[in-house]
């Protein structure tokens, strides 16, 4: 934890001298600009928990959450969700995964074994070795500082449009009415290979050319996130048994979310949440915390939090690996909470298979050796299902073996949203 007086100052009404400091932290060739990156779902509207006047309504305010004296109605969560952390915190290993590249069979034993078993529990562990520069994941975390503490009026300029996942949003509230988020979030997409730079074009093109030096951190960014992913997978084939490179060559083409987070201090934390209880729909997070902690999961009916480790970075399984896994890696719930006192800060990755890519475990070793728990789908009608019919939580991948059991004709009576 740090105390309130070592957070760094409020910035200015204007931040442009101090995103140009990060142009340092991302040195790159310039390349001509391209149309944003907008990840779409393969329809343009999003079912929602709540009337189209409430939504309406809720999207029609758009909340500065640094400047509420108070809770809104819409952010108080009932007690089931919000109710309060345990003391113990979660026993989540760390994770060398530099055993992967410096011959260490031994090493290589002890990380696989320390993986599987807490992917068959919880789906939580930290990773060291990873070979992230420091002040590159350093420069991303003060990127988002940087990006949330502009006026409202110019972070609005990214303001997410329905049907995509791509841009800024305040508390959720352009999707639901209720049961909002204490945060605010500025999503892109990511993939590599492309003609020119996918994250300096998105920065550039939506925020302004002031924005190309933060966009050029994220493009770096994303591209060590990417390739630790690739590292990460190695590791989950080695855990399972299964033919070294599937997973790996599954996500050579991937692509990906980022999400930078930011959840102010808040005046009522008890009756609210920084992020709701959720699994992620996707298939590995590597999320970037900073030293304030917040990130909590649910094991045996507790919330226990989620220690930052100084350096490390934390890795959960989602649902579509879950599914890659057979069921036997765990996509499990968990969620963010807030305080009075601090600002909090994350940075979350969110590996996803090319759209139509067919998710099917491998054919061979023990992840086949099973009964299928899940049928083959692709990532595209997975993201169509938990954007416009689900909010995601622990039966999602249940719920959506149904949806899709249901087929096209009956998409007009979507399932009802979780909470």
């Amino acid at each position: 934890m740090v105390s309130q007086a070592q957070q760094e100052p409020a910035l200015p009404r204007s931040s442009s001298s101090s995103i140009a400091k990060l142009a340092a932290a991302a040195s790159m060739d310039t390349t001509s600009p391209a149309p944003p990156l907008l990840l779409r779902a393969p329809t343009p509207s999003i079912y929602l928990p709540a009337t189209k006047q409430d939504r309406a309504d809720a999207a029609s305010k758009a909340f500065d959450l640094r400047r509420e004296p108070k809770i809104p109605a819409p952010f108080v969560w009932p007690h089931d969700d919000a109710r309060p952390t345990s003391a113990a915190g979660l026993d989540v290993p760390v994770v060398d995964v530099g055993v992967l590249r410096n011959g260490d069979r031994a090493g290589l034993r002890r990380a696989a074994a320390q993986v599987a078993a807490a992917c068959a529990t919880h789906g939580f562990f930290q990773v060291c070795g990873h070979g992230v520069d420091a002040a590159l994941a350093r420069a991303a975390l003060d990127g988002a500082s940087d990006f949330f503490r502009l006026p409202l009026a110019e972070k609005q300029r990214a303001r997410r449009v329905p049907g995509t996942v791509s841009g800024y949003t305040s508390a959720h509230a352009d999707r639901f009415a209720s049961k909002l988020p204490w945060k605010e979030t500025l999503s892109f997409g990511f993939h590599d290979g492309a003609a020119s730079p996918v994250v300096v074009d998105y920065f550039a093109g939506t925020l302004g050319q002031d924005f190309e030096p933060m966009g050029r951190v994220y493009q770096r960014y994303c591209e060590e996130m990417k390739a630790l992913s690739l590292t990460i997978m190695e590791l989950l084939e080695v855990s399972l048994g299964v033919e070294r490179g599937c997973y790996r060559d599954f996500f050579e083409d991937s692509r990906s979310i980022m999400r930078c987070n930011y959840y102010p201090p808040c005046p009522e934390p008890e009756r609210t949440l920084g992020t709701g209880p959720h699994c992620d729909p996707t298939a590995l997070t590597i999320l970037l915390q900073d030293d304030v902690g917040g990130l909590e999961v649910l094991v045996d009916g507790e919330w226990r939090p989620v220690l930052p480790v100084p350096g490390a970075m934390v890795i959960n399984i989602g649902d579509t690996f879950m599914a890659l896994s057979n069921g036997r890696y765990k996509s499990c719930l968990h969620r963010a909470v807030v305080n009075r006192q601090q600002e909090r800060r994350s940075l979350a990755f969110f590996l996803c298979p090319r759209e139509d890519r067919v998710v099917r475990p491998p054919a061979s070793g023990a992840v086949a050796a099973a009964p299928r728990r899940y049928p083959d789908f692709t990532w595209a009608d997975l993201m169509r299902f938990t954007q416009q019919h689900y909010r995601a939580d622990t039966r999602t991948l249940d719920a959506f073996t149904s949806w899709l059991a249901r087929g096209p004709a009956h998409d007009a009576a979507p399932a009802p949203c979780s909470t």
